[in-house]
């Protein structure tokens, strides 16, 4: 099975993606539109991205795709994040004087830079990236914030594990593919569905109101704007299902309130662990 993700080959999406489907050969993409178009071309079977962490909040990028393209979600899992220093073979903590991550790395590793002012927090485009780009300099004053796999992908050495500053820090990833090609989950209990209502007083109200009276637990609720409308938007919601029926009445009711309903999936809610 082909599996697009978007970063570098050792990032946290590729650790995640062995993580969905063992075995799995991996493609990287520069871009999310990449990772996107590569499902509904046909030149992947399917894509892991991220669609939330536990600590940062949503990748928005993620959700206008996955409405933008005809593709739905397979299931989910949960990531346990886990920074590492990383440096070249051979290097120190106490050599190292810059460590280079992507931003959202860094900011989950304050403590360790407040405890090391010595050392330059650096940003770079992602955190797989960052051990590339130092084990192709061969620096030792230079570092890296990434998983495990990026250090063993390419050769190097971690010089402090884990971190981060919360270990509660995790990430659902989504296993998405071409919608006539997802492999129906037989005892779903979560589903995703995106919905535009009428801007006017009311709308919004109602058309939660029909989650309500299904006895389903509404787990999240995200708001999008519409390109070219202002001020109209897209809700973007997960439910927990009280029973397997309720999705489909929650289809058949939300367009009387709705002007636009789109399930995205129904899968299994990951578990920590599981």
């Amino acid at each position: 099975m082909r599996l697009t993700i978007q970063g570098e080959p050792g990032s946290f999406s590729h650790e995640a993606a062995l993580k969905a489907v063992p075995g799995a050969t991996i493609v990287p993409c520069a871009l999310s539109a990449e990772v996107f178009a590569a499902v509904t071309d046909g030149a992947a079977d399917g894509a892991v991205i991220p669609i939330e962490n536990s600590l940062a909040g949503s990748v928005l990028e993620h959700y206008d795709l996955l409405l933008a393209h005809d593709v739905a979600i397979e299931s989910e899992w949960l990531l346990r994040i886990r920074h590492n220093l990383i440096g070249v073979p051979g290097a120190g903590l106490k050599t190292v004087r810059q460590v280079y991550s992507h931003p959202v790395a860094l900011a989950q590793c304050r403590r360790f830079f407040a405890e090391h002012p010595e050392i330059e927090a650096a940003p770079f485009y992602d955190t797989a990236g960052s051990v590339k780009q130092l084990m192709e300099l061969r620096d030792p004053g230079i570092g890296g914030i990434a998983s495990a796999q990026a250090a063993a992908h390419y050769g190097g050495q971690i010089l402090l594990a884990g971190i981060e500053d919360n270990p509660e820090n995790f990430t659902r990833f989504f296993l998405i593919r071409r919608r006539e090609r997802v492999q129906p989950e037989p005892h779903p209990d979560k589903v995703s569905l995106a919905f535009t209502v009428e801007n006017r007083a009311g709308t919004l109200v109602d058309a939660l109101q029909v989650f309500a009276e299904l006895g389903t637990n509404l787990t999240r609720i995200e708001s999008r704007p519409v390109p070219g409308r202002p001020w109209e938007y897209v809700f973007y919601t997960d439910y927990q299902l009280a029973d397997p029926q309720a999705a489909d009445k929650a289809l058949e009711l939300l367009p009387r309130h709705c002007s636009m309903v789109r399930e995205l999936g129904r899968y299994r809610a990951a578990r920590p662990g599981g």
